[in-house]
């Protein structure tokens, strides 16, 4: 039965590769053919020397000694253009797929849950877009060359061997089916040490990734030493994986060629033995044995394929396994033309997995049109879930959440994100222009002069003036050539540009010191004006103006009011106020205070 599944499952593979293949079928087809050529001629030349020692120098025929030298420059023009379409074509074909491949690949990765992202780190899907991806392009260009030429070789030169003595060429099939034997042993283990081989690349690459970006961290705390360690063990291990594959190639390469050389020395000692002499002429002979010579590197070649094929195979399950994944849902089919910004969470529960439990117990309030509404409490209280729920970055398990009276579920992705900007604390920057981070998703839409209001207007504008290149000036990885604050206010300006009805603060003005914060709260005081805007805050001094104030705790809401309210009530909010802002007003985070209070 697992014979069968496997035979199933490779079956499988092959058909969903050749989907791939399937466009550029003409190019594949030129490709064989010259590869076909390129082989034949070989083999030709293999069978010319019969008649040219028969002829050229045993009989010294004068027509065929002039001849000779023009068939065989016509012969080698004749490899010599196969071989260019053999090698263009393939490698055309392949890297066509692996583009093809990437692009599926990538694509999938912009639509897979949060979940997914969660449970799997940059440097292992890095490892299948770029390692897995390889190894079925080796299958298309070096494997599938390789597999095409040694075929045609070997049989032109078994064509060769019959031509010349068919007795003699029919001991040399007793060697097939121990051969067949060694090359199925060699593609089950082949495959199994491939993907185990594809998961040591992924930790290599995840060690390497997660090094570089916090090298700050590993340099500032001494981890130097540790970091070196484990990269070193990932990388034995990737050795020590790759050596078997190594192994059982060797095994099957030399098993081969043994079995082949048996086979070869029976031919060889029926050809020379006087009894069998009169079969073969000085050139037959000649030529005989130097096919079955010639057919040990084609075979061996066949083998060493064998092992490409199976790595490529693993790598396409790999791929496609992960293409297979199911998207974030998005079953929603309403568009909201025009959004008031009417927010209601009618007794929602959610957990990340149902070992953690519930983050989200039982939570309800609503939001008009315009409202700021701030969210207080512990950090792990469930804040920023909320946030994420409100985004659909994850799918409640109980209760409903609905704008403008329309539940989220059936609204499109894509619509209900669109009238959603967030400025986040972990927020995200990428290698490119500030003007292209301030535009980012819109940037063929906005005009140069919009991408500047909107930095204005997050007093991003103090500091890009100052830069050689303005609004043109590249910021490096996550913005790492920008101070905290100014990333910040790229993050802001983005929002701002955005212009969306529902505006997501989560702790916006963390990094910001206190003369840039006085600045930015301005502009977001600016920029919530007619929106409706949900606050995540720590200090409580950011959000006293907010319409609602929301205190959570262990996932629930303990507390809703203005600022006036909760500190009239005596309760945790004005705890936490009274905390924060003891010893002549010096403010501790939220967290601390919540600390102390709990």
């Amino acid at each position: 039965m697992s014979q069968q599944v496997k035979l199933d499952g490779t079956i499988y593979l092959y058909r969903r590769l050749f989907g791939y293949i399937k466009p550029y079928w003409v190019m594949l087809l030129l490709g064989v053919l010259g590869t076909a050529i390129y082989a034949g001629v070989d083999s030709f030349g293999v069978y010319l020397l019969k008649p040219l020692l028969n002829e050229g120098f045993i009989a010294k025929n004068r027509a065929f000694i002039q001849w000779m030298p023009l068939l065989m420059l016509v012969a080698f023009m004749l490899r010599g253009i196969a071989s260019f379409i053999s090698t263009y074509g393939m490698t055309w074909v392949a890297r066509s797929v692996v583009l093809e491949l990437r692009r599926d690949l990538f694509s999938h990765f912009l639509k897979l849950p949060a979940s997914f992202y969660d449970n799997n780190t940059s440097g292992q899907l890095l490892a299948k877009l770029l390692y897995d991806v390889e190894q079925v392009a080796v299958v298309g260009t070096e494997a599938l060359t390789s597999f095409v030429e040694s075929s045609c070789f070997v049989v032109g030169l078994f064509i060769v061997m019959l031509t010349i003595s068919w007795r003699l060429s029919l001991i040399y099939f007793i060697t097939a089916p121990f051969i067949a034997v060694i090359v199925k042993v060699a593609n089950q283990r082949t495959r199994r040490v491939s993907h185990s081989v594809q998961e040591s690349i992924g930790k290599v690459t995840e060690i390497a990734e997660e090094t570089i970006e916090g090298y700050r961290a590993v340099r500032t705390f001494g981890g130097e030493n540790y970091e070196y360690n484990k990269f070193s063990e990932a990388i034995k291990v990737n050795r020590r994986r790759e050596l078997k594959v190594a192994i059982t190639k060797s095994y099957s390469d030399s098993s081969v060629q043994l079995i082949a050389a048996a086979g070869i020395s029976l031919i060889i000692y029926f050809a020379i033995n006087p009894a069998y002499s009169t079969m073969l002429s000085a050139g037959g002979f000649i030529s005989m044995v130097t096919a079955m010579l010639a057919l040990l590197k084609p075979l061996k070649n066949l083998t060493a394929v064998n092992s490409m094929i199976q790595r490529g195979l693993a790598g396409a399950k790999s791929i496609f396994d992960m293409i297979d994944l199911p998207s974030e849902p998005n079953q929603g089919k309403k568009v909201l033309s025009k959004v008031d910004g009417s927010i209601e969470f009618n007794h929602v529960s959610f957990a990340y997995n149902e070992k953690s439990g519930d983050v989200l117990k039982d939570i309800s309030f609503s939001v008009k049109p315009g409202q700021v509404v701030a969210l207080v409490g512990r950090s792990g209280s469930g804040k920023s879930t909320i946030a994420a729920l409100l985004t659909r970055f994850y799918e409640i398990h109980q209760g409903m959440i609905r704008i403008d009276g329309c539940d989220i579920c059936e609204l499109e992705l894509s619509e209900l994100r669109k009238h959603i900007a967030i400025v986040s604390q972990n927020l995200t920057l990428f290698n490119d222009t500030i003007a292209n981070n301030i535009a980012y998703g819109r940037t063929e839409q906005a005009t140069a002069q919009q991408i500047k209001n909107a930095a204005v207007a997050a007093h991003a504008m103090e500091f890009i003036e100052h830069l050689p290149q303005g609004l043109q000036s590249l910021i490096g990885e996550n913005g790492v050539l920008l101070s905290g604050g100014q990333r910040q206010r790229i993050a802001i300006a983005r929002a701002i540009l955005k212009n969306a009805p529902i505006l997501i603060l989560d702790e916006a003005t963390s990094a910001l010191d206190t003369e840039s914060e006085r600045h930015i709260q301005s502009a977001l005081e600016a920029v919530m004006q007619n929106r409706t805007t949900l606050v995540i805050a720590h200090r409580l001094s950011t959000i006293e103006n907010a319409d609602q104030i929301i205190v959570m705790q262990n996932g629930q809401i303990v507390e809703i009011g203005t600022h006036t309210q909760l500190l009239q009530k005596n309760g945790h909010y004005s705890k936490l106020h009274a905390m924060q802002f003891q010893d002549n007003y010096e403010e501790r985070s939220a967290d601390e205070a919540i600390e102390v209070v709990s």
